[in-house]
């Protein structure tokens, strides 16, 4: 029987859940988490009213707030938890504050980001994928849009006094309003962000990113040697220069979200070259070295075992001598960029110390899921080949091996690496096994903790942090929000363990869901459900693992307890009821063509104007396997040209353009470009310009290039299945990355002549929904 219970003790008690541990005598046997008791003295702040803080009411000064985001970086890659990578300032912030070992995030980003800043469960608040799909009407829960009822932590810290700031990945906005005329609701500007600089899609070349300043898309800077961590970062100093020299008193908030660890692995190549060789002994050697690092330094129990090589993933001397050199250079690359990464912070740290801020500053690091499994048996030179799940051949890899890590590629490294990302776990990012939920996360406060370098292995949550933020603050959360009652806070502060590392933080249960698959957390017990696509969810397999015992989560003793884990089952069907995650669905990649009725591209027509701002491609009209006809009408003077419209990057995508009087279309799907090259000339004067598409087949069809209602060429074309390209629309340029290596020299390659207009039209407002 299982049973609820309000926790009273805290200042938010209204909207903080708790729940009791089981009666049965298999749950009597593993650590009892009881109710937190915090225990300090109330004192007031200069800036925070302090009368109702219960644990950490030291605080006697302004307290700034940092959250630093890492993006697929796995349970080991920080040094200060195994890794042999270089990433000693995260290592310093490790060294001054606490590691975490027993930390959950979610399985993909865009849940884990809805749970970070709302402090409550990625479901309730409406974030039960990616913010890049949407399952339609009948699954509000799956459409991206996190709800007012569930105040971000900038709406509520906004309420007193601070000033937040946010850099960098956002992605918990349904990408379909990513456009540069919104709607900006969802945008930071729209949930309590006071400034915004970065990247809104799920992620980001780091050398060409798409950029947005507050709620305007903007050109990439103008900078000798660009990248974007290191840009983020700059804009980052500036945020807290600007807010210590004028408003000294005031609090701040920041949320740092790096494109770094997620595809593409971009670095610039001295970092790359910082790790020749290292990775040349193989995965299996990197992973038992980091294993035993792991238990030198306490990260993990003496006892703790280590998981094997997942399927699929090739035992190192098993493969050629090519083989070898090209996947350690994948290594190399994630590594240096990581190390890369970790010079950044150590750049925002400095800036943190010279300014005095460093002490009061409330620093909580994390990766927001495990490293990825994206890149596949033979690593990824492609991010839109590896999202539409298409696997590059090997000869092909090898023969950019000096690009790899460049402008040239999108690279992610092999699985056999992303298993050493994640030792000593099993499985990767996606999954509700521990490889893709149990992260690093680094707590740094000089003000607020006196232990410096220890671990501790209480069971945390994603959405714990913010709850914790609210409880040492002292901050009472509203009852309402801009005028919306709020939903309750789910999350647990766990500000006790800071100075007690015996601490009991009441956090008794957790449930996790990705598409179909789940995990149910309670009292040191797992429940996993091993979910077979295509299958009744009703038949899935569940396995149970005691974590208080079994750190990696190896050893299934579901046979033993059967009773346990009907209670388990049970439990997490009872959450996922008062969470709003029923009705499950397995889909995942497929959400990237799905198309409800009522989404904004499932409109018939779509019309776009020469000035208008870059597109994203997540924003802009779904092509695929779609019949659509594209009408561009221009007038031209001698020897104008240029592009008139592209979309997508040198890795994907399509784009009309004009060179030396003639018209030509092009179409790229990652590995074959598919052009329609008219033989005539284009005359001066006004001219239309028109591409039919015809579906033929799965993700097949023939185009058409007509001028002035002539034929004048056509191609079949095999189209991508799921996603376009990662670059967005361009009308009368081409920004960025050019689509055609035709127009490489030329820059944006800017048309020079009058574009009237670009017309999209459909044969009808056709839509996909999956059942």
């Amino acid at each position: 029987m299982l049973e609820y219970k309000k926790n009273s003790e805290k200042p938010w008690s209204k909207y903080v859940r708790k729940f009791s541990m089981f009666s049965t005598a298999a749950l009597a046997a593993t650590a009892i988490l009881g109710a937190c008791q915090p225990q300090a003295e109330e004192t007031d702040a200069d800036i925070i009213p302090k009368e109702n803080a219960k644990s950490q009411a030291k605080v006697e000064e302004k307290t700034n707030v940092m959250y630093i985001v890492l993006d697929d970086a796995g349970f080991s890659d920080l040094g200060s938890f195994g890794s042999e990578i270089d990433t000693s300032h995260m290592d310093e912030l490790a060294a001054n504050g606490l590691r975490y070992n027993n930390f959950h995030a979610a399985p993909v980003c865009s849940p884990a980001r809805a749970s970070l800043l709302t402090g409550r469960n990625n479901h309730a608040v409406g974030m039960g994928n990616v913010a890049n799909f949407d399952f339609g009407e009948d699954n509000p829960s799956r459409r991206a849009e996190i709800s007012e009822e569930a105040g971000f932590v900038t709406e509520v810290l906004g309420e007193y006094g601070y000033t937040n700031f946010g850099l960098g990945k956002w992605h918990i906005a349904p990408t379909v309003e990513l456009s540069p005329a919104g709607p900006y609701d969802r945008w930071p500007l729209g949930r309590g962000f006071h400034r915004y600089y970065g990247n809104l899609e799920d992620s980001s070349d780091q050398f060409r990113p798409e950029l947005v300043r507050d709620n305007s898309t903007i050109p990439l800077p103008d900078v000798e040697d660009y990248h974007y961590s290191e840009d983020i970062i700059q804009n980052a100093r500036q945020c807290i220069i600007d807010q210590v020299s004028i408003r000294p008193d005031d609090p701040f908030f920041m949320y740092i979200g790096f494109g770094a660890q997620h595809m593409p692995h971009q670095v610039p190549k001295e970092y790359i070259e910082q790790y020749e060789g290292v990775y040349d002994k193989g995965w299996e050697v990197i992973r038992e070295q980091r294993f035993e690092k792991q238990k030198e330094i306490g990260i993990i129990p003496e006892d703790a075992e280590l998981s094997l090589l997942e399927p699929g993933i090739k035992e190192w001397d098993s493969l050629s001598e090519e083989q070898k050199k090209v996947y350690a250079r994948f290594m190399e690359t994630y590594a240096g960029f990581l190390t890369h990464t970790d010079e950044q912070i150590g750049k925002l740290i400095d800036t943190l110390e010279e300014t005095g801020e460093l002490d009061n500053t409330l620093i909580v690091l994390i990766s927001d899921n495990g490293a990825s499994f994206s890149g596949g048996e033979n690593g990824a030179t492609n991010q839109s080949l590896a999202y539409n799940k298409i696997t590059e051949d090997f000869d092909y890899i090898a023969e950019n091996f000096d690009e790899i890590g460049g402008e040239g590629t999108s690279s992610d490294y092999p699985i056999g690496w992303s298993q050493v990302s994640n030792t000593p776990f099993p499985n990767f990012k996606g999954t509700t096994h521990a490889g893709g939920l149990r992260t690093p996360m680094i707590v740094h406060w000089p003000n607020g903790m006196e232990a410096k370098g220890e671990v501790r292995t209480q069971f945390t949550h994603i959405s714990d942090i913010t709850v914790m933020v609210y409880d040492v603050l002292g901050v009472d959360v509203p009852e309402q929000l801009n005028g919306v009652e709020q939903m309750e806070i789910t999350g647990v502060s766990f500000a006790d363990t800071f100075d007690n590392p015996d601490a009991v933080t009441g956090k008794d249960t957790q449930y996790f869901e990705h598409s179909g698959m789940r995990t149910i957390y309670h009292d040191g017990w797992k429940a996993i459900a091993n979910h077979e696509p295509g299958t009744d969810f009703e038949e899935d397999e569940w396995e149970l693992y005691n974590i208080t015992d079994d750190f990696s989560e190896l050893n299934n003793v579901a046979d033993e307890n059967p009773e346990l884990i009907e209670q388990l089952i049970d439990l997490w069907y009872e959450e996922a009821e008062e969470n709003n995650v029923l009705p499950l669905s397995e889909n995942f990649l497929g959400g990237f063509a799905n198309l409800p009725s009522d989404s904004i591209r499932a409109r018939k027509s779509f019309t776009y104007y020469p000035e208008m701002s870059h597109l994203s491609e997540s924003a802009a009209p779904l092509t695929l396997d779609r019949n659509h006809e594209i009408t561009i009408p221009i007038v031209l003077d001698e020897e104008d040209e240029g592009v008139l419209l592209a979309l997508g990057n040198d890795k994907s995508g399509y784009t009309f353009y004009l060179k030396e009087n003639k018209l030509y279309y092009e179409y790229h799907n990652g590995k074959e470009r598919f052009t329609i090259t008219p033989g005539k000339e284009l005359d001066e004067g006004e001219h239309i310009i028109t591409f039919n598409f015809e579906n033929t087949g799965e993700n097949r069809g023939i185009g058409t290039v007509f001028i002035n209602d002539e034929p004048v060429g056509e191609t079949e074309i095999q189209t991508l299945p799921l996603k376009t390209a990662f670059e967005g629309l361009d009308i009368g340029k081409d920004l960025l990355y050019p689509v055609s290596p035709e127009y490489v020299d030329e820059g944006s390659f800017p048309f020079t002549g009058k574009i009237e207009k670009v017309l999209y039209e459909f044969e009808e407002p056709e839509y996909i929904l999956f059942e």
